[in-house]
Formats: structure tokens, C-alpha cells, sequence
């Protein structure tokens, strides 16, 4: 039997009427992003980010500072260039430690001790009298940036809403460079005080920001991923309802994570007892990781390094650090002269 042109244009218009209609409940069911939630989490990770300030600084005043420091302790360029390159070996030893710390007390307490040891190493820094002294500021200021510099974009991805997340851990970046200009308005501010008074000033007025940091830190959460690794499964839940976009996915994200720690789907409660989980399975997930990830894992392995590689390859923190001697050897003393007065 043929069907009319006019009945079938009017049984594929039901059709589609029809098919409207059942995915319009659908569509009604998407919830819109909780406004205040963002906000709420943009807060947090911007209070995270900030312990990366100072690093920026370090490097930032380093460059002016390190002019005042050669004229007044009477030191060589090597001794120069060692105090001004050691750092990075430090925060080295400062990241593999705070790793363990976070895992230890917290995401949130390991900012206050990168903070804590910060402000430690810029005091001594204030207040050296000699080379040594100096390099045991610059030894306690490293391993503070060091921590600073592995818990900041760590706690900032835990905590961060999916939609958002590539967003907020940005942050930690942009905060390094806000140090770099905090670090050169520092050597502007005090180059007029004589010369044995300056680097002082600039390399100890660094404890400032790093201790209003530690005070910020205290309304900040708990990382929910921590918390969930310690069985506090109530206490995830609020934070992530607190930093999701939906209800639904704070209970999909609780989920994942309830997954990578090991921790049944069915099991729920306030608080739960963690499974015993073997030595050797962490260094498992390790050997995994390096030696035979997923296609998808290895580009995002290799993308993640490959960036942070060739960053530090293209020696941009040198330019930062030399570029004053840069101009003093190229016979741009105008600038140099200003600085000392």
C-alpha cells in the first residue's frame, strides 16, 4: 500500500512532536552551574595559587637584590651565582618532602608550612650578617618554595569544580609572575636605602606575604581527595557539594575518588575504616605509570612534562635573575646608578 506525500509530512511531524517532547524533560533535568559554588571554589584556589608568590618573588627581588649583596659582603661571581642558582636544587628537595607532608596532614596544612618555612628563610635572609648565614636563608627559602610549589596546583585540582578545573590551576602561574612584579616593586621601593640596608630589606620583607598567606589559609577547606584517603567520607561530601557544580556530579566526583582509593561504591558512612592496602602496590601504580601507561596517559604525561621542560629550558628565570648585571655589562649604568642612589 503507497502512503500519500500529505500523510506521510504529517506522521513524521507527530514524530518528531513526539520526540520533542520526551527529550524536553531531559533537557529540563540539566541543572544550571551553582553560581555561588564557583565562587566558592574560584576562592579557594586563588588562596592555594597564592603560595606560589613566593617563588616569583624569590626570583624577582634576587635580580636586583643580588647587586647590593656582591658590593656589600665582598663575595665573587661564583659565590654570586651559587647563592642566586641553589635555589632551585633546594625547592627540588622541598617538593619530594612536601609530597609526603600532604599526604601526611593535609593539603591545607602543608600551605601553612610552606608559608611557615618561607617566612623562616626570608628572616634569616634579613638578617644575615655574612655569606654563610645567607646560605642557610637561601636553603630554609628553598625547601618553603619548593613546597609551595607541589601543594598549590595539587589542592587547586582537587578542588575545583570539572567545568573549571583547567581554569583554576592556572592560577598557580599567574601568581609566579605577580611575585616576579612584587619582587622588582621591592627593589624599587628600597634602592634608596644605603646599600648594606637594602638587599636586607627586600630579601626580609618577603615574609610579609607568605605570612598573611598562612592566616588566609586557615578558611580554606580540606582537599576532599585527603579527606576521602583518610576515610572522613562526611567531610568530603560537604566539601565537594560545596566546590561542584550540581549535586550530581559532587556525588559522581565522590565516587571516582572513593574509586582511586580503594574504597567500595557500596561502602558509605561518616567516617570509614580504610582498606590495608600492600607496600608494593603504590610503587605497582608507579611502575604503571612511567614504564606502561595508557595511550591516553602517555600524551598526557608526555604534554604535562613537555611543557614544564622546555619552560625551564628556555632559561626565562635567568633572564629574570641576570638581567640587571645584563645591563650593567652592556653599559646601561643610568639604570644601575638609579638603583644605588
Amino acid at each position: 500500500m503507497k502512503m500519500s506525500p500529505e500523510r506521510g509530512g504529517a506522521e513524521g511531524k507527530e514524530e518528531g512532536s513526539r520526540m520533542a517532547s520526551a527529550a524536553l524533560p531531559e533537557a529540563e533535568a540539566v541543572q544550571p552551574r551553582n553560581k555561588g559554588n564557583f565562587k566558592y571554589a574560584f576562592t579557594c584556589a586563588l588562596c592555594a595559587s597564592m603560595a606560589t608568590i613566593v617563588l616569583g618573588y624569590d626570583v624577582g627581588v634576587m635580580s636586583g637584590a643580588s647587586l647590593y649583596i656582591k658590593r656589600d659582603l665582598q663575595i665573587t661571581d661564583v659565590q654570586l651565582e651559587i647563592m642566586m642558582g641553589i635555589l632551585s636544587v633546594y625547592a627540588l628537595i622541598g617538593s619530594f618532602l612536601g609530597a609526603r607532608t600532604s599526604d601526611w596532614v593535609g593539603r591545607r596544612v602543608t600551605v601553612v608550612f610552606a608559608a611557615a618555612i618561607f617566612t623562616t628563610g626570608s628572616l634569616l635572609m634579613g638578617f644575615a650578617v655574612n655569606y654563610a648565614m645567607l646560605m642557610v636563608g637561601r636553603f630554609v627559602t628553598g625547601i618553603g618554595v619548593g613546597y609551595a610549589i607541589m601543594v598549590a596546583p595539587v589542592y587547586t585540582a582537587e578542588v575545583s569544580p570539572a567545568s573549571a578545573r583547567g581554569f583554576l590551576t592556572s592560577f598557580t602561574e599567574v601568581f609566579i609572575n605577580v611575585g616576579i612584579l612584587l619582587g622588582y616593586v621591592s627593589n624599587y621601593a628600597f634602592a634608596r636605602l644605603p646599600f648594606h640596608l637594602s638587599w636586607r630589606v627586600m630579601l626580609g620583607i618577603g615574609a610579609v606575604p607568605s605570612a598573611l598567606l598562612a592566616l588566609m589559609v586557615f578558611g580554606m577547606p580540606e582537599s576532599p581527595r585527603w579527606l576521602v584517603m583518610k576515610g572522613r567520607l562526611a567531610d568530603a561530601r560537604a566539601v565537594l557539594a560545596k566546590t561542584s557544580d550540581t549535586p550530581e556530579e559532587a556525588v559522581e566526583r565522590l565516587d571516582q575518588i572513593k574509586a582511586a582509593a580503594g574504597i567500595p561504591r557500596d561502602l558509605d558512612g561518616d567516617v570509614v575504616v580504610m582498606p590495608k592496602t600492600k607496600g608494593g602496590q603504590e610503587k605497582q601504580v608507579w611502575k604503571e605509570l612511567i614504564f606502561s601507561p595508557s595511550p591516553a596517559m602517555r600524551r598526557i604525561l608526555l604534554a604535562a612534562l613537555g611543557i614544564h621542560f622546555f619552560q625551564q629550558a628556555t632559561g626565562s628565570d635567568s633572564v629574570v635573575l641576570y638581567s640587571p648585571r645584563v645591563f650593567q655589562s652592556a653599559g646601561i649604568t643610568v639604570l644601575i646608578d638609579g638603583l644605588f642612589g
